[in-house]
């Protein structure tokens, strides 16, 4: 019975709008407020004289031709789907007849945009919105692909790596390459990505290992994310799957105790 409680809990995450979605929502801001630093960027690492206007302005159009072209490529989510999303007074668009039609049309037109705009900004931020699209519709190989691309293609201090990572992590779940899974999981604290992942990694990680059946070592994992992590959805969700566990019978550590303030700390 637990193990069924436990297996509906995991279906319940893959299905559900989770965290690598909702920080995905957020790439469109991520382009509108990057995109002027783009040309910046360029122009300083290339040397010279008159070479650097060239190549400043050369890498700015690209960049701005670029840029408009994912936003076209985007209008297929302002279509509505029958029955999801109601048509609006004045939509002229035909609407989907299914959020997987959209999703599918979706994962056409930036795989599109991508073989034309390769190598740009704006082709990193479409791979992450490409590989959530491409997991809602069950091609987890496809989808851990694009969020590896976005992974490798993004600067190091993007915050968006955090839920690129999640989302790599998720693929690698599907395709029940739990190590793997794990790798990426662990990347995620250092990569920080907003006030609702902190902790998440640990969390995502402690799952894997449950799915392994390491579940000792899983509630090791889990029993630190309330101390490491207070007040977060990390916290939640860790109390939730410890609870399970000591249900089935797994020794569950005692929460650690906050260390206690020094005299020279409390002064």
């Amino acid at each position: 019975m637990a193990g069924t409680k436990t297996e509906k809990i995991r279906q319940k995450e893959l299905r559900a709008p989770d965290t690598f979605q909702k920080v995905g929502v957020e790439a469109s801001d991520w382009l509108a407020q990057r995109q002027k630093l783009i040309g910046i960027a360029a122009g300083v690492l290339i040397l010279g004289g008159l070479g650097v206007g060239i190549a400043n302005e050369v890498s700015k159009s690209g960049e701005e031709k670029a840029s408009q072209a994912l936003g076209q490529a985007l209008t297929v989510l302002e279509r509505p789907v029958e029955g999801v999303e109601p048509a609006q007074p004045g939509d002229t668009q035909t609407p989907f007849k299914t959020v997987q039609e959209r999703d599918e049309a979706l994962v056409t037109s930036l795989t599109d945009f991508r073989k034309e705009h390769g190598g740009t900004r704006s082709a990193t931020t479409a791979a992450l919105t490409l590989g959530k699209a491409q997991f809602r519709l069950g091609k987890f190989p496809e989808a851990q692909a694009a969020f590896a691309d976005f992974l490798k293609t993004a600067p190091e201090n993007e915050p968006l790596r955090a839920g690129a990572l999640e989302g790599e992590g998720y693929a690698l779940e599907a395709q029940q390459k739990y190590d793997e899974a794990i790798k990426s999981f662990d990347q995620m604290d250092k990569a920080g990505g907003g006030e609702f992942l902190p902790g998440m990694g640990a969390y995502h990680k402690g799952r894997m290992l449950i799915l392994q059946d390491k579940k000792e070592e899983a509630a090791q994992v889990l029993s630190k994310v309330s101390t490491d992590h207070p007040n977060t959805a990390a916290a939640r969700l860790s109390s939730e799957r410890l609870a399970v566990l000591a249900s089935e019978g797994v020794k569950v550590p005692a929460p650690a105790q906050p260390a206690a303030a020094t005299g020279q700390d409390a002064g």
